[in-house]
């Protein structure tokens, strides 16, 4: 192995973060390219529990030592499912691997899918945290959007939150929407801040490949609009006292989402579920084990059903990649990362990126901190070419 990929020696970190995927919706949205399906009757496959519970007994054997710090049930919309099938499938995880007594739990919902009193029968399966998909509070905006809630409905879901005293939670709003105007932008933002969230992702609308939007383009602000209105909504998420710490996520003090913080510091997971991506490290730096899931429901749910080992595609992540797949998802945090954490997910030594991080930090992208680099307000607004100086 070259200087330049030179190992350490460290001990895997137990923590383990677990991601489940619940991959239907009512009607999928024109800008969603994630792994979801329109469902076909009334209700999900109930028949899937199993099967999730079955796939993760297949990750078992290399989870060894490992204990489950968080876990995030995405989609699709998860909260399809009802309070009796997430007791069944957390108790069913809990039976078969450790749990970190402060366990963060989320639960991903759609506000139009929330049935009165359906939070309680969450916080009692042993959900504590909700992140909530409002997007935008303009009925307009809504539509345009192809969202089947009201702004109502997010008003009601934040009050049925309260009521199960799941206090720990996140709205997502999106901006830069077709035809949005920087007050309508503020307008959303502010209504945001007074429902109280601990925790507020703030993201722009971009046309994602294979969607219905990136083949039917809606008319969207311009890049100078685009960038007064981020402008805009940082200032008054500030101003209420969400920080960022991250390119598209703010939070109050302490409400961070740990869970993806664990992706962002290139922690390990487990995903199951259909299309769901893992990362579990069995030996560093030669040994970074991708996973992912077959996409297609039915087809993830027989082979998972006569399976005797885990599904899906494997590939061991090449010792030479590894900086650039840190800094990838490192460089997204405003605090950076220190060298001890890079050591300790990679298996290498920060020194021997001597030579790129002072580039970049020549460029005005990087900037040193004690023990360790975070990105400058210049870097993080031409995230993309400080992420690329890691590659090769």
């Amino acid at each position: 192995m070259s200087g330049e990929h030179m190992t350490t020696t460290r001990m895997i970190d137990a923590s383990l973060a677990l991601y489940v995927h619940l991959p239907w919706c009512v009607r999928k949205c024109p800008y969603c390219d994630f792994n979801s399906h329109q469902l076909k009757s009334g209700q999900p496959d109930a028949a899937y529990i199993d099967a999730l519970i079955r796939d993760f007994e297949t990750e078992l054997p290399r989870l060894e030592g490992r204990r489950i710090d968080t876990v995030f049930f995405g989609g699709g919309t998860p909260s399809l499912f009802a309070p009796a099938e997430f007791a069944r499938l957390i108790g069913a995880f809990r039976a078969r691997i450790a749990f970190a007594d402060d366990a963060e739990i989320t639960l991903e919902a759609n506000p139009g899918t929330i049935e009165r009193g359906r939070f309680l029968g969450y916080a009692e399966a042993g959900i504590n945290r909700v992140s909530l998909g409002a997007q935008s509070f303009d009925a307009r905006a809504l539509s345009v959007l192809g969202r089947i809630h009201s702004p109502d409905d997010t008003l009601r879901a934040v009050e049925e939150l309260k009521a199960a005293k799941i206090d720990n939670f996140n709205l997502d709003l999106m901006y830069a929407l077709p035809g949005q105007s920087l007050e309508e932008a503020e307008r959303d933002v502010r209504i945001a801040c007074s429902l109280a969230p601990s925790h507020i992702s703030y993201y722009q609308l971009t046309l994602e490949p294979g969607t219905v939007f990136h083949s039917r383009p809606p008319v969207l602000p311009d890049e100078d609009a685009a960038w007064q209105i981020q402008l805009a909504g940082q200032a008054l998420l500030k101003e209420a006292g969400y920080a960022q710490y991250e390119v598209s996520a703010y939070a109050r003090p302490g409400a961070r989402c740990r869970h993806n913080m664990n992706y962002w510091l290139f922690g390990d997971y487990v995903g199951v579920g259909a299309g769901a991506h893992g990362k579990v490290s069995l030996g560093l730096p030669e040994k970074i084990l991708r996973t992912v899931k077959p996409k297609q429901p039915g087809d993830y749910q027989g082979r998972i059903a006569r399976a005797a080992i885990a599904v899906g595609e494997e590939s061991y992540i090449a010792p030479a990649d590894l900086p650039f797949e840190f800094m990838l998802n490192a460089l997204r945090l405003n605090d950076g990362f220190s060298g001890a954490c890079y050591q300790a997910r990679t298996g290498l030594e920060l020194e021997f990126l001597h030579e790129k991080l002072a580039r970049a930090e020549d460029r005005g992208l990087l900037e040193p901190i004690p023990e360790g680099w975070r990105p400058t307000e210049l870097g993080r607004r031409f995230l993309n070419d400080l992420q690329a100086s890691f590659l090769g």
